[in-house]
């Protein structure tokens, strides 16, 4: 038996496909312009999409009359205007680290079979803000709300190496103040907490052992948003005995490549960070 007719006449398949393409082709100008640092001449942005300007040049014009995009009279240049602007705010309210991290949490619980979590910077510290654990978990007194040690989890020492605030080196201060000599032993005599700041900036991420809690180790990684700020952490946890807390073993580089995956859904599409002075 033969095949029933298309519904849909070939002109009309070839004229929707037309409408892809033109689609298609608009939205790459668009973003040629976003990456050229929201503002480029002609020229530079065809030459960014591989296309000629005349053709570059028409999609400008229909993206002006959509109020996306405007030109600046005395240099010609084309920048994203209002209506960019305002896709852009939508977008950003909607970049919420907790929500941005939930498919990496059940990715990790379930292929990795380890506990995992996000944390902020909260009044008090460290706050944990989302939890995930496998069939068989760890057994750990920290749960959702609970606030962690700035210098003795992994995930304090993430925020005190990217955040580097006042109130995050005195949060840090008092707990070295109050430190046992076992727990100073454990840092640099000289500068404990600088050291260890910058041994987390160059490694990408901190790891302790037994030192928060007994018996668990940790690692973490930094969430950086749109600004190259760090806006959360991302820290898997096991037992010391079975839990790879190698920086470079299999849990730390998930770590490091599910973080850098929530940061660009945050919009750090450069994968930049910045750095504290």
């Amino acid at each position: 038996m033969n095949p029933p007719p298309s519904s849909v006449s070939p002109a009309r398949s070839r004229e929707r496909r037309q409408r892809v393409q033109a689609a298609e082709t608009g939205v790459a100008v668009l973003k040629a312009l976003g990456s050229l640092g929201g503002r480029a001449s002609l020229t530079l942005i065809a030459a960014h999409v591989d296309e000629s300007p005349a053709k570059v040049h028409r999609y400008l014009v229909s993206l002006m009359e959509g109020g996306l995009v405007a030109q600046d009279n005395a240099t010609q240049q084309y920048f994203l205007s209002l209506e960019s602007l305002l896709l852009g705010l939508a977008a950003m309210r909607q970049a919420d680290p907790i929500r941005m991290a939930e498919a990496s949490l059940i990715r990790m619980r379930e292929e990795l079979e380890i506990t995992c979590f996000v944390a902020v910077m909260g009044n008090m510290g460290p706050t944990i803000v989302r939890f995930e654990e496998p069939g068989l978990p760890v057994t750990v007194n920290v749960r959702v709300g609970s606030v962690l040690s700035m210098l003795w989890s992994a995930t304090g020492r993430v925020l005190l190496a990217t955040l580097d605030e006042g109130r995050v080196r005195a949060l840090a201060q008092a707990e070295l103040d109050d430190a046992t000599p076992e727990q100073r032993a454990q840092l640099d005599p000289d500068d404990p907490i600088g050291v260890l700041q910058q041994s987390v900036r160059d490694a990408g991420c901190a790891v302790v052992r037994d030192t928060n809690l007994r018996g668990i180790s940790a690692i973490s990684a930094p969430l950086y948003n749109y600004t190259g700020r760090p806006c959360a952490v991302l820290t898997a946890l096991g037992a010391t005995g079975g839990f790879d807390a190698s920086p470079h073993g299999a849990v730390g580089q998930a770590i490091r490549r599910e973080a850098q995956a929530i940061s660009r859904l945050l919009g750090n599409v450069s994968g930049e960070a910045r750095v504290p002075a």
